[in-house]
């Protein structure tokens, strides 16, 4: 702990003692009751993380009016007693492990979703009149309604008080409702309540003086902040540092994040894209804290102990705040204790936990197949028998069957055929955009080599070498290789798959035509653009680019998110979209077949012409050929027989080790 001493030093707030500097920052639970109230899950969510060392949990999106301050349909019902019971068990369950329980007020304001109103009025309020970019009308709020406003946020902080939360965090970030009054793009009022930043100040300040009067001087007020809007009309740092010069002295401290919800290019700088460093948004907390005395927290792609400490160590902030890491390992600060941080599960930023909760409501991420399943894990009984299980493929579903099958008692014994474990992906080692991805498998091999696994390395897995270990349980985990196009001359010298160019990318030409425009294709793209190719990446697909429009058979350039196949999760599609404009050299050619390699490159056809682009390396990335008779060829060696991963069906991370983890959390209960 020596290391870290300044990371786990306690923190005084109010009366409030924290017993380190790692806070979780606030997250909704998406998966509510059907009257939006917390349910059993959503305790153990957050439980979750406060067993895993966080001196405080917040619960996210309470809204104060729970009816027409919603902007999407996973948002908690606030301050309304018949949610009492479930809130008060949720920060029983953060308390119990020693974690100040928070909790985040908030409302859409002008933002708010016509659709999800109990009556719908046909517009919404906000600080002026005028219409979104969606046709939907604000009215501008007049004074009575603005200081009902404030006594709602009053309400919503008492009440949750009375529900055992320690801790009260007002949103003014982000586009949200306080947001709104602070933000010249939305607050262009000529009261009081607008103007000057002074004016703009007027309501977030009259909220924290409201709260603050109703609650008393014990429990502390975190104001949670963009610094910058990120946006070309919005505010900038210099205002920011503005903004929270007047809130010093008024909060208890002062959490630093950057972006608009709203905007989708300011969104991937609220929610830093793998295409961005590690704690890329910390400077800006650093610069406030040189100007105000309140604590200062910073957030955004914080997945690295040696940073945090060095944040704090050297008086550029005071608390660090953590999301996404939080579903990626929330055991990072009980394992950053222990001097075990190489183990820490590194957030990848491939946005699966924001995209599943956005399309089927419920948190997943990636590499953690206990989130989603919290109250399973948690309370799930180890098993009844404990048997032999041979895993065949040490990829990313092999270790992780490898790892949870050991954890459970078993005896496990784990063959790779090369000569390192990770499987495919460790093809990608050598990107920076992919740096988390590398150490992930790293820390997933050393987690292996430190378990009671047995680690059979350039050992492929035959029917009779199976049978020579008499295994209870077969786990296949064989994985998948590279689809080659049925073309004419995809033999050609120019013609090479993305696995050997991620491998070595010495061998591209200066111009490259990629063909398939699926997350392999488009990533390769960002890649081999960063090293100063000129890139032409070929979907057979209709695609949509949000600017320009797409014309079919010409190249188009990415403005925003493009509707190809490929299965990525749909933020990281944005975020895919957001990166492409990033890059003039990668052009883009949609509903287009390719059909020839040839000595000048590709040949294509689409609805207008056949046309050669021209090429000096072509390189296909279309996809994965399980390796099913090789797996179903072990079937009958042993009493249990599994399969999973991409020797089923090429799928993702999350299938790997989700299904991985499942399987092997069921073997023993016969």
């Amino acid at each position: 702990m020596k290391k870290y001493k300044h990371l786990f030093e306690p923190l005084k707030l109010g009366k409030t003692l924290f017993k380190n500097r790692i806070f979780s920052s606030p997250q909704d639970y998406p998966g509510l009751t059907s009257d939006r109230f917390l349910t059993e899950e959503a305790a153990y969510f957050y439980e979750r993380k406060a067993l895993g060392g966080f001196a405080s949990v917040c619960v996210g999106d309470m809204l104060i009016d729970g009816e027409y301050g919603r902007s999407h349909p996973f948002q908690m019902r606030g301050n309304d007693i018949l949610g009492k019971v479930n809130l008060t068990r949720a920060s029983t369950a953060i308390s119990r492990h020693g974690a100040v329980a928070a909790i985040e007020l908030c409302h859409a304001g002008q933002n708010a979703s016509l659709d999800l109103m109990p009556q719908n009025p046909g517009f919404v309020y906000g600080t002026v009149d005028g219409r979104r970019e969606d046709g939907v009308e604000i009215r501008e709020m007049k004074d009575e309604q603005i200081d009902a406003m404030i006594e709602r946020y009053c309400d919503a902080a008492s009440f949750a008080r009375q529900c055992g939360y320690q801790m009260i965090t007002l949103h003014g970030g982000h586009g949200w409702q306080i947001h709104q009054f602070l933000s010249p793009r939305d607050n262009q009022r000529n009261d009081k309540w607008g103007g000057s930043v002074e004016n703009r100040m007027r309501f977030p300040l009259a909220v924290i003086e409201a709260v603050r009067k109703r609650i008393g001087k014990d429990i502390p007020i975190e104001f949670r902040m963009s610094a910058t809007e990120y946006l070309p009309d919005g505010y900038d740092l210099d205002e920011g540092i503005a903004i929270a010069k007047m809130l010093d002295g008024k909060v208890d401290i002062i959490h630093v994040s950057v972006g608009h919800h709203e905007i989708d290019a300011a969104s991937m700088r609220t929610h830093p894209t793998m295409f961005l460093p590690d704690g890329c948004n910390t400077d800006y907390a650093a610069q406030i804290k040189k100007h105000v005395s309140t604590p200062v927290g910073t957030v955004g792609a914080l997945t690295d102990p040696e940073m945090m400490e060095e944040l704090i160590a050297s008086g550029k902030v005071d608390v660090v705040n953590l999301g996404r890491q939080t579903l990626a390992d929330p055991d990072l600060p009980i394992k950053t204790r222990l001097g075990r941080a190489d183990e820490i599960n590194p957030c990848l930023r491939c946005f699966y936990c924001f995209s599943n909760s956005t399309v089927d409501g419920v948190f997943y991420c990636a590499t953690n197949p206990e989130i989603g399943r919290e109250q399973a894990t948690m309370t799930t009984p180890p098993p009844i028998y404990k048997k032999t299980v041979l895993i065949a493929g040490g990829g990313i579903g092999g270790m992780q069957a490898a790892l949870t099958a050991a954890k459970q008692g078993h005896r496990v014994i784990l063959c790779e055929k090369n000569d390192r474990l990770g499987g495919a992906l460790l093809c990608e080692e050598k990107i920076p955009f992919k740096s988390n991805l590398d150490k992930y498998l790293k820390r997933q091999a050393l987690k292996v080599s430190r378990s009671a696994v047995d680690l059979r390395l350039n050992t492929q897995v035959t029917p009779e070498l199976a049978e020579s270990l008499h295994p209870d349980v077969i786990i296949s985990a064989m994985g998948a290789r590279p689809l080659i196009p049925a073309i004419k001359g995809i033999d050609h010298a120019k013609a090479i798959g993305a696995e050997e160019v991620y491998y070595h990318p010495e061998k591209v030409g200066k111009k490259a035509v990629i063909m398939g425009g699926g997350l392999v294709g488009l990533e390769l793209a960002i890649f081999l653009s960063s090293l100063g190719h000129e890139i032409t990446v070929v979907e057979m697909a209709p695609g949509t680019v949000a600017t320009p429009p797409p014309v079919e058979g010409t190249s188009n350039r990415m403005g925003g998110l493009m509707e190809l196949p490929g299965g990525f999760p749909l933020v990281h599609g944005v975020a895919l979209g957001d990166e492409l404009t990033r890059h003039p050299n990668i052009t883009i050619c949609v509903s287009t077949k390719a059909l020839e390699v040839n000595d000048s490159g590709l040949v294509v056809e689409d609805s207008k012409e056949t046309r050669t682009i021209e090429a000096d390396t072509v390189i296909y990335a279309i996809g994965q050929k399980p390796l099913q008779e090789e797996s179903l060829a072990l079937s009958d060696c042993a009493p249990e027989f599994y399969q999973l991963g991409d020797c089923v069906s090429p799928k993702n991370i999350y299938d790997a080790t989700s299904i991985a983890h499942q399987i092997a959390c069921d073997i023993g209960r016969y």
